[in-house]
Order: C-alpha cells, then sequence, then structure tokens
C-alpha cells in the first residue's frame, strides 16, 4: 500500500494540505477511481468544505504523485456529480457535497451531524392550529382539535438541504423555538420522555413551486423529493406526523436491499 500524503500547499487557498491518501498501487481498482473516492469522503465529511480551493491539476499532480490524466479523470468524475467546479483562473473548487441519508427512522439533524455535515437550523414556524382532516388520520386526534406545527428550514455549510414541517399531538409538550434551532426534533422528543419506536413513511418526488423553490435556492420547477411520515412511540400512539421536502440536488436516500429467504 502506497501511502501519498497531501504534502505543503504550492498555491495559496489549496485545502489539500491537511489531508493523506492511501493509494494502492497494486489493486485493480483504477487509480483515478481511489482518488476519486477519498476526495468525495473528505467532502462528505467536511473536511474539504464549500469554496475549498484544490489547486491546479498539475500541483495535484506533483502532490499525489500521479499522472495528469489520472488526476483530471478523477476531478472530472467529481465534477460530473455536482461536487466539484471548474474556475479560470481560479482552479478547482469545492461545491457542495450530497447528502446521503440511511433509509431508517432517524431525525435529519443527527444524521447530519453524525456526517459532519454541521447542520443549522430556522424556525419559520412553532405554533398551535386546528388538525386537517390529513393531521387528524395521521395522528388519531380529531379534525379541528389543536396540534403545534412546526416548520423549519435546515441547511448545511449555509445552503439549504430540507424543509420540514411537523405536527405533533396536543399530548405533547410544546417545544421551545430557541431549543429547536440547536437541536433535532427527535432528540428533544426522546428528552421529553418519548420513546420512538416505529414509522411508515412514504418517499416521492415533485417538482418545486415557487416558493419552495425560494425558501430552497433552487430555480422553479427543480426536482424535489417528497417524505411523508407518520412515527409511533413503544405504545402504537402517533407521535410525529412530517411532510417534508428535500433538494434532490442535494440529499439522497441511501439503503440496503436483501433478497427474501
Amino acid at each position: 500500500m502506497a501511502k501519498t500524503g497531501a504534502g505543503t500547499r504550492a498555491a495559496q487557498g489549496s485545502a489539500l494540505h491537511a489531508l493523506h491518501f492511501a493509494l494502492d498501487r497494486t489493486s485493480p481498482v483504477p487509480l483515478y477511481y481511489q482518488l476519486a473516492q477519498q476526495l468525495e469522503k473528505a467532502i462528505e465529511r467536511g473536511a474539504l468544505a464549500p469554496g475549498d480551493l484544490l489547486g491546479n491539476e498539475i500541483d495535484l499532480s506533483t502532490r499525489l504523485g500521479l499522472s495528469r490524466p489520472t488526476v483530471r479523470q478523477a476531478i472530472q468524475s467529481l465534477v460530473d456529480k455536482g461536487l466539484l467546479v471548474r474556475r479560470r483562473g481560479v482552479g478547482t473548487q469545492v461545491v457542495h457535497s450530497q447528502v446521503k441519508r440511511p433509509l431508517e427512522l432517524s431525525s435529519l439533524y443527527d444524521d447530519l451531524e453524525a456526517a459532519g455535515q454541521g447542520p443549522t437550523t430556522r424556525v419559520v414556524r412553532n405554533e398551535r392550529v386546528p388538525a386537517t382532516a390529513d393531521v387528524a388520520a395521521a395522528l388519531a386526534v380529531a379534525e379541528g382539535s389543536e396540534v403545534t406545527l412546526l416548520e423549519r428550514l435546515r441547511a448545511t455549510h449555509g445552503q439549504p438541504v430540507a424543509f420540514l414541517c411537523n405536527y405533533l399531538p396536543p399530548a405533547l409538550p410544546d417545544l421551545a423555538t430557541e431549543r429547536l434551532e440547536s437541536t433535532g426534533l427527535y432528540r428533544l422528543l426522546r428528552t421529553a420522555g418519548v420513546t420512538l419506536h416505529s414509522a411508515r413513511q412514504t418517499v416521492g418526488a415533485r417538482a418545486a413551486t415557487a416558493g419552495e423553490a425560494a425558501l430552497l435556492a433552487e430555480a422553479e420547477g427543480a426536482a424535489l423529493l417528497t417524505m411523508r411520515r407518520t412515527a409511533y412511540d413503544d405504545t402504537g400512539r402517533a407521535v410525529e406526523y412530517g411532510t417534508h421536502i428535500y433538494r434532490a440536488s442535494r440529499y439522497a436516500f441511501d439503503f440496503q436491499l436483501l433478497v427474501r429467504p
């Protein structure tokens, strides 16, 4: 296994000086692919943040002990994924990483935090509202009864990722806006004594409306992923109903499929 250090920066502003790459030159896996995978992981965990410069291909080739075509191919694969961009006179720059979230009963905030994405939240609404027919059916409460509505804009590295709309049944205590902006909803529910057990979830896709596009810094009509979820505690009580939208350009569900025996 050949281990190549990023070394000292050859150009001011390069972000590779703190990174190290393990490139196995005896492996059947192409070197460009090994480099691309390690760069992608560095972006996903935040070691390379949006705006960071990688330097030009000649600098990278020298620094990593690779041929220029190998480095060019690795960079191009990440440019094609939308993670890097080439800027004339500047060099190769990190754009953002796509959030890959496991399809399980977990909080988006917790998943982003665990992935080193530095999540932030802006609470748009936190108030009691009458339950619509859909909300009442999901939470097993009477239509028109008061439920808590939470609307939050979730971002990573200063860029919006998702707009989250959640309804909580009246039996649950109100949650302070300040706490909702500093941590995840499921973490607060657990703190309040709620034991999350299971959920029913539907994932879909559609085009963004003008209002949604403005919130998520996308163009009107851009692709959005949608998620509708009802979560239950260990007694079978519905404790949360959510309808969320995510930027398809920055967000994906990641799950494993198994053959049924």
